[in-house]
Order: structure tokens, then sequence, then C-alpha cells
């Protein structure tokens, strides 16, 4: 009977490992198409810079209000719930542009569908492998995290593929196969256990956990985990097309997927060594890091090293996030529903906050990228800061 349930929970750990894989296609998936909205639809680059706003603003508005209905439907009722979105999402891309008179409301339906699942799965994801995980629950988190920086080099190098293959003529075959796989991980979500439903249906107040000093201390990690990543991730690309010398189609393969390949590799290693590291330490070694390739991809006069900065730093962000959730699942252990949402809201507001910061100084101060990097620099900064005040908290707890 022990042996069943280990295989069923096993079964638990590996659909939510997948269901952040799929959070990567959501958000990767459709930009690869923009180009090909833009000739064959007719579609203005404003309409299309909508749709990834759109995409962050109704993910975030899910994280603010998913966990007053989660406790209510539960937990595996609500995961089933966000694959089906994601799969109408996805494969409304392919055929509700052709269904109404406008081709890009069906694309922007479509949008609006999967965001509602990808926020979802944020959400829930988190507690589910909590409650599932042995004691290496620091491990387990960073593995699951590492999925989504797999499931975007997959995504961005299987659509390249395909692509060149078969022609971008065929995108629509292509986003029913990408369906396909928040599809199948809905139906296997039917037959794994979920004990999340009794371990996290607790009635702790927002309130409460704002009063919290130690919640606040998270939240301010998460902006700043989000932050740190996405304001180098998003720039990702340029740096690749100065630093290599290479094209901007070349440039959008090589950038991301060397950030996604650096920090997929560091949560994964963390996943192997997290027994024997401390969690503050190895953030706090990271956002040191961090800081340091803000700095070099600011003051670099190379191209190359700038390059070379921003592969570095997804390494350095790698264990920022999971393991601010870890820190927080372990402190605030009776908190719920509410705690896991709302940090994910806390990551999700960074990820905003980073690269509009650095684009938004870069913008005022010539348009030079380099400029902004200083901007990005004081998020691993206050990353820092906080991880000692919290050590410091820690302390005095004892």
């Amino acid at each position: 009977m022990e042996q069943r349930d280990n295989s069923r929970e096993k079964l638990t750990l590996t659909c939510c490992f997948l269901s952040f894989f799929i959070q990567a296609i959501v958000i990767n998936f459709t930009p690869l198409l923009f180009t090909t909205f833009i000739k064959d639809f007719s579609v203005s680059l404003d309409k299309i810079t909508l749709i990834t706003t759109a995409n962050f603003a109704v993910q975030l508005a899910t994280d603010a209000l998913s966990a007053k209905y989660v406790d209510k439907l539960g937990y595996k009722k609500s995961m089933i719930f966000a694959h089906m979105c994601c799969f109408f999402g996805i494969i409304g891309l392919a055929f509700l542009p052709f269904r109404f008179k406008s081709a890009y409301l069906g694309i922007f339906l479509s949008t609006i569908i999967y965001a509602v699942g990808g926020g979802l799965i944020e959400v829930l994801t988190n507690p589910i492998v909590d409650s599932v995980a042995d004691e290496n629950k620091a491990g387990t988190m960073s593995l699951l995290h590492s999925f989504f920086c797999w499931g975007h080099m997959f995504t961005v190098l299987l659509s390249a593929a395909f692509f060149a293959a078969f022609g971008m003529k065929n995108w629509r075959i292509l986003a029913v196969l990408w369906a396909a796989v928040p599809l199948i991980n809905g139906i296997l979500f039917i037959f794994a256990p979920i004990k999340a439903e009794s371990q996290h249906a607790k009635k702790t107040s927002v309130k409460n956990l704002i009063k919290n000093k130690s919640f606040l201390i998270m939240l301010l990690l998460m902006i700043c985990a989000g932050a740190s990543e996405q304001g180098m991730s998003q720039w990702a690309s340029a740096y690749a097309q100065s630093g290599l010398g290479i094209s901007k189609a070349a440039a959008d393969l090589a950038g991301p997927c060397a950030f996604a390949l650096m920090m997929g590799a560091s949560r994964t290693a963390y996943a192997k060594f997290s027994r024997k590291v401390n969690m503050i330490k190895v953030m706090s070694a990271s956002a040191i890091l961090c800081a340091l390739c803000y700095i070099a991809a600011a003051a670099s006069p190379i191209s190359l090293p700038k390059f070379l900065s921003m592969a570095l730093c997804g390494l350095s962000v790698g264990v920022m996030w999971p393991g601010t959730i870890s820190l927080a699942a372990e402190d605030l252990s009776d908190s719920g529903t509410k705690m896991f949402a709302l940090l994910a809201l806390a990551g999700d507001i960074g990820c905003t906050l980073g690269p509009t910061s650095v684009g938004f100084v870069s913008s005022i101060a010539g348009g030079e990228l380099k400029n902004g990097m200083w901007a990005g620099l004081v998020f691993p900064v206050i990353l820092l800061v906080c991880l000692v005040i919290y050590k410091g908290m820690k302390r005095e707890k004892r």
C-alpha cells in the first residue's frame, strides 16, 4: 500500500513539473508567431504589444483573485480547470482568428483564456509540491521551477525546428501540437492525489499576513527576484545580437536560450545539493553575483562580455524565486493558499517592474541599454539587504 501511495505521489510531482513546462509554453509560444500575425492578419505593432501586456495582466489578476475561489473549488478541480484553459487558449490560436471578422479578436480571446490557466498554475503548483515533497522540500521546489526554464528552451527550440522543417505557413498545426501537452497533463491530474486540499485550506486572512514582518520580507524578496530575472532576460536577444554579431533571428534563439539554460542549470544543481547548503547563504551569493552581472552589462565597453554577463545572470537568478517560496513555506507553514497566491502576485509584479525600469531609464538616458542596467542593479541589491534583515530576524527568534 505504501509503495502504491509513493508511486501516486510521484505522479503528482510529475504532473506539477509538467505544469511549469506548460506555463513556459503559455508565455513563450505566442511571441514566436508575432511576425506571422503582422504579416497574415495585418495586426499593428501596438496591438501585438497589447497581447503580451494582456497575458501578464490577466495572470496578475488571476494571482490576486485565485485564493478566494481555490479554497472553495479545491486544488484538484482548480488545477484541471487551469489546464483546460491552457488547452483551449493555445488551440484557440489555430481556430479563433478564422472564426471572427477580426482575426485579432480571436488571438486576443485565446490569450485571455490561456493566461487564466497560466496564472492558476503558478498559484496552485507550489503548495501542491510543498505538500507532497519529502524532507528535501527546498530541492524539490528548485527542481520544479527548473522545468519552467526547460519549457522555455524546448518551446523556442522545437518550434524553430518545426518552422525550419515545415515552414511558418503550418503554424496552426504546431499550435494544436503544443495544446496537446496541457490536455494530457490535465487528464493525468484526475488520477493524481493532492494532499494540499487539507494542508493548505487554512483561514489565515490577508490582513494577518500583511502584519507579519517575515511575510513582508518575503514579498520584497519575490518582487526583487522577478525583477532581477526579467530585467535582464527581456533584453537577452539584444545582447546576443550585439555580443555575438549575429542576425536578429539567430539572436532571438541564442539570447533567451542561453539565459534559460543557465537559469535551469542553477535550479537543477541546487535541487541536487540543497541538503548540503544553506538557502539564505546561496541566495545571498546569488544576489551578489547578479549585481556583478548588472554592473558588467552596464559598464563593460566590449560587447562579448555584455553577452556573457547576461548568460551568467541567468545562473545567478535561478534560485531566487524558488528559494523565496521555500523560505516562506518553512517559516509561514500555516498561512495556506493566500500566502502562495500573494507571493505569485509579488513575483509577477517584479517581472513587470524589472524590464520596465530598465527600458524606461534607457529611454530617458539616450536610448542606451547599458544605462538602463544601472536601474536593474537596484533589485539584486535590495534582495541582498532583505536577506540580511531576514537572517537577523531569524537569529532574534532563537
